[in-house]
């Protein structure tokens, strides 16, 4: 697709992504569902806190109403958010404005269908036609059928509500730490934990525009291992922009990343029988070490391309239960269509609290391989992956890893880069082996 990848369609506002662009979506889908229902479409957005969220907000509304398609406005909130009150209120379909960990600078408009899903790729070809038109051939709303702006924080509320509800104990005398990116999670995540008794420390939570995920959240997930050792917290959680990823801090101020994740409550499922399939559906991201786990403890997986969306299709097409990836995007399939920071959280804290164990306690048979990644910018992604000395080098640094590691080399769904990610028995093999494939790519005029 041109302008909607992996994620929906991203880019630096104002320039790969613009106001034009966001209000020809909204006219689009305004028309779209319009068409298609004997009254007029019922749309709901959502925003993280990036200064130009704002704008494009206004931009999405303007075509939205134009269209004649009334919006309801949740304000600053999580992806997740506008994908449980669409699914839950009767919505035709959501818009949720972030570029989820991505700067400020950048943004994105994810589209979410009815059914609480990413939006069917042959609505986003439609969408992707008409930006491209020259004319604006759609028919405008008039009069009484002109579309109206509705504030709907109430729906957030809600939202809020159902998590709380989901917690199966109290959090009564558990310290716990929240890292919220300086995002969406500012607006949910404190509040969930406080209502359910936890004492809450919490960080960056704090947004100015333009500090969304800046040296904090779940992309720089050591600013939390501190503040866990200094505020002696027993748990710590940190959620990146737009509160769809969750990473995990252990009482020790250990990194618990997704895998962890994933072994943690899939072994937890798999004891209680929850666990559909007996089985885990991960990315091909995940870590070697999860699957060797997985093996020992009896749980079948399956691997799928990288992407929440690609977890949750296999999902529902063979009705797992649960799965997520290795970067914090964890899907609990009885509660929720996407992944879910703060949810994930809850489920985490469940974990603890029915085990009565630390969560340090509970990951000790699980050994992660030291893994390195490297992003490549480059010019051209195809050009780069089908390079053969490229495809030359991958294949002796896979055929030297063998049994003992792994290669990963793959173009990234949302930006112009080739992801090279090694797995080995030390982080001197994977610095070894990924300057290997970067050298190459660099000799070759690749990069950029």
């Amino acid at each position: 697709m041109k302008y909607f990848g992996t994620d929906g369609f991203r880019g630096e506002a104002g320039k790969t992504l613009n106001v034009r662009h966001a209000y020809r979506v909204g006219r689009f889908l305004g028309w779209y569902f319009g068409s298609k229902s004997d009254d007029r479409a019922r749309i709901i957005i959502g925003k993280d806190t990036r200064r130009s969220s704002y704008m494009f907000e206004d931009a999405l509304s303007a075509g939205l109403t134009a269209s004649g398609a009334d919006v309801y406005l949740l304000h600053v909130t999580s992806t997740p958010s506008v994908s449980y009150v669409v699914r839950t209120e009767g919505f035709d379909c959501g818009i949720m404005i972030s570029a989820s960990h991505n700067p400020y600078y950048d943004n994105g408009i994810k589209i979410i269908n009815g059914l609480g899903h990413k939006i069917e790729d042959d609505i986003t070809l439609l969408i992707e036609e008409y930006i491209d038109r020259a004319e604006d051939d759609l028919p405008f709303a008039t009069g009484k059928y002109i579309g109206r702006t509705v504030d709907y924080a109430i729906g957030r509320h809600r939202y809020i509500g159902y998590l709380i509800s989901l917690a199966k104990r109290s959090f009564n005398n558990v310290v716990v730490a929240l890292d919220c990116s300086n995002g969406s999670a500012s607006t949910i995540a404190k509040g969930v934990f406080d209502a359910l008794g936890a004492k809450t420390y919490v960080i960056n939570a704090e947004p100015d525009g333009t500090n969304i995920n800046k040296d904090c959240g779940s992309t720089h997930i050591e600013g939390l291992q501190e503040y866990v050792k200094e505020c002696g917290a027993n748990i710590g959680f940190a959620f990146d922009g737009d509160a769809d990823r969750c990473l995990c801090v252990d009482d020790k101020g250990n990194l618990v990343d997704g895998d962890m994740i994933m072994y943690l409550c899939g072994c937890y499922m798999s004891e209680r029988g929850e666990l559909n399939n007996n089985t885990v559906v991960t990315t091909v991201m995940s870590n070697l070490g999860l699957y060797k786990a997985l093996d020992e403890a009896g749980i079948s997986y399956e691997k799928t391309a990288v992407g929440d969306r690609y977890v949750y299709e296999n999902m529902t097409r063979n009705n797992h239960s649960f799965g997520g990836e290795q970067s914090g995007h964890i899907i609990f399939g009885k509660y929720a269509t996407t992944g879910d920071g703060v949810l994930t959280a809850l489920m985490i804290m469940e974990v603890m609290l029915e085990k009565k164990t630390k969560i340090s306690e509970l990951l000790r048979d699980i050994h992660i391989y030291p893994q390195l990644l490297v992003n490549v910018r480059v010019a051209d992604k195809s050009a780069a992956l089908n390079d053969e000395d490229v495809m030359a080098v991958a294949e002796a640094v896979s055929s030297r890893l063998s049994d003992n590691g792994r290669l990963l080399l793959r173009e990234s769904g949302t930006e112009p880069l080739i992801r090279v990610m090694v797995e080995a028995e030390s982080d001197e093999q994977c610095k070894l082996y990924t300057d290997m494939i970067v050298n190459v790519l660099c000799e070759k005029g690749h990069a950029v």
